[in-house]
């Protein structure tokens, strides 16, 4: 997820277009992340420069397995629709989707969250957003694997097999440790912790 997101709660006002409101903002702000989740309006600035480096060296791994081609794409910055509200539609940084997803839209440039085998977040400032509440949306739309690379705690999550609005299996993996993904995804990936996180973190001048 990207840098500082503001989120602004609509609870106590007449009902709006939340969507039309999003797209506003991202036509307004270009490169900003728009979010939706749970009936909040969220907005983040574009994510630094350590933000991109960390989503770069995390692509290397999942192409060298050969998932973004034959059955199966990696992407980045596409929109998944949620369960979670009517207008609800989240944003990873990746995702190993099926290959026919872009068959599978459902309005709003999100798609249907079946076709998403995998979804991972870089954080940034606004960490708790990928920590909680997408943990809880992500769960709730049945997404079998969701990995958290929480450059603010150093750490690297690694959920599974989601259960309502949660996932029942939570690893949380250390600098130092290699992490095999489940082959659910579509083929074996292994994350090295410390060259992530190293990858993630801001250089001094």
């Amino acid at each position: 997820m990207s840098a500082a997101a503001v989120e602004h709660p609509w609870d106590d006002q007449p009902r709006v277009d939340l969507l039309a409101m999003a797209d506003s903002l991202s036509q307004a702000h270009p490169g900003w992340r728009v979010e939706i989740i749970g009936g909040i309006l969220t907005v983040a600035p574009s994510p630094d420069f350590a933000h991109g480096r960390a989503l770069t060296k995390l692509m290397s791994p999942f192409m060298t397995a050969g998932l973004d081609g034959g059955e199966t794409e990696v992407i980045q910055g596409i929109a998944v629709w949620l369960p979670t509200g009517s207008d609800d539609y989240a944003i990873p940084d990746l995702a190993v989707v099926d290959a026919d997803a872009d068959a599978h839209h459902i309005k709003a440039n999100c798609y249907d969250p079946a076709v998403f085998r995998l979804v991972l977040e870089v954080t940034s400032s606004n960490y708790h957003t990928d920590l909680r509440q997408k943990v809880n949306a992500y769960a709730e739309a049945g997404i079998p694997v969701y990995v958290i690379v929480d450059r603010k705690h150093q750490r690297l999550h690694v959920l599974t097999d989601p259960e309502g609005a949660d996932y029942t299996h939570h690893q949380i993996h250390a600098p130092g440790e290699h992490v095999t993904l489940p082959e659910s995804i579509g083929a074996e990936v292994k994350l090295d912790v410390e060259a992530l996180l190293k990858a993630g973190a801001r250089r001094q001048s």
